[in-house]
């Protein structure tokens, strides 16, 4: 039975600046924040399979975990709404008041918000807190947190055949901003089925604080869903700008400068950081001239 939302096909538009100009280096975004108005970017492919799995037993809600802003829990919200299913959305820390944007929408969409404390979070894995849950709320579809699973994998193996390419002779790199690398792991195991002997190489931007956290988070989801021949790829750890959801003079004044010569949606948590670190990696001539990159806009909540 197909998930009964309508996604479009996302655009690839090409990124126009002086230091691209200058340096030689194409840059295209993939505009997967443009494939729904509610479920935009990266959130539609991690829970594309998972709503299929669902809905073989729609008549049970679906439980996850997010921060107060997650985008997670947004387009989970959504999504719920769209195909008629319960979602209840566990929450980390103190439910702001009134509700932040992200929150009151998902209320709106009717999904049942829980605050839990920071202690019972780290706890969302365990087995006995889990059976809590099922005591509160009855049988239920788990989602982990993220909508990081197998079936996330899956769904973001499809992203790999959204890429085009201009130039066959260039240099080609994708690159992407990663906050559990289960994005990137999809895309490279998708990219080891479509591509043969030219796959591009493949550059994870970490928005977490943590050297090599996320670069031994993808290998074991690679790893575990069986994929081994894989494109090149890295994850850089050195544009998180203090870690999840922080900023520094230096992002803001980069997002400032860009937003003077694109309308591209940048924000501070995901994409802002990963064009950020292009663009420090193009200047400082780490991507050198002639590279045709392709950057995956990964959509994110504006607030």
């Amino acid at each position: 039975m197909p998930v009964d939302i309508s996604i479009s096909k996302p655009s690839t538009e090409p990124l126009h600046c002086g230091l691209l100009e200058r340096t030689g280096v194409s840059l295209n975004v993939l505009r997967l924040d443009k494939c729904h108005p509610l479920l935009s970017g990266n959130k539609w492919y991690k829970l594309k399979y998972n709503l299929l799995e669902f809905q073989e037993q729609a008549e049970l809600p679906i439980l996850s975990f997010g921060g107060a802003y997650s985008n997670h829990l947004h387009a989970l919200a959504a999504a719920g709404k769209l195909l008629g299913m319960r979602t209840i959305g566990v929450v980390r820390g103190e439910m702001p008041e009134p509700l932040n944007p992200v929150l009151a929408f998902a209320k709106q969409q009717g999904m049942t918000l829980v605050s839990i404390s920071r202690s019972d979070y780290r706890r969302k894995q365990d087995a006995d807190f889990l059976q809590e849950l099922h005591a509160s709320f009855g049988d239920f579809h788990l989602l982990p947190e993220g909508g990081s699973n197998s079936l996330a994998i899956k769904g973001c193996e499809e992203i790999a055949s959204l890429l085009k390419w201009q130039d066959s002779a260039a240099n080609r790199l994708v690159a992407l901003c990663c906050g559990t690398g289960t994005t990137m792991a999809g895309l490279l195991s998708g990219l080891s089925k479509v591509e043969a002997g030219s796959a591009p190489e493949v550059l994870g931007v970490s928005v977490l604080r943590g050297d090599g956290y996320l670069q031994s988070e993808i290998s074991s989801q690679l790893q575990a869903c069986g994929c081994y021949d894989t494109a090149d790829w890295r994850v850089d750890d050195a544009y998180h700008c203090g870690g999840y959801a922080r900023s520094n003079p230096a992002l803001k004044s980069f997002l400032s400068e860009f937003a003077t010569f694109s309308d591209l949606p940048l924000e501070p948590v995901y994409t802002g950081k990963l064009f950020y670190a292009l663009f420090d990696l193009i200047e400082s001539k780490v991507i050198p001239s002639g590279t045709e990159i392709v950057a995956i806009h990964s959509g994110g909540i504006h607030n």
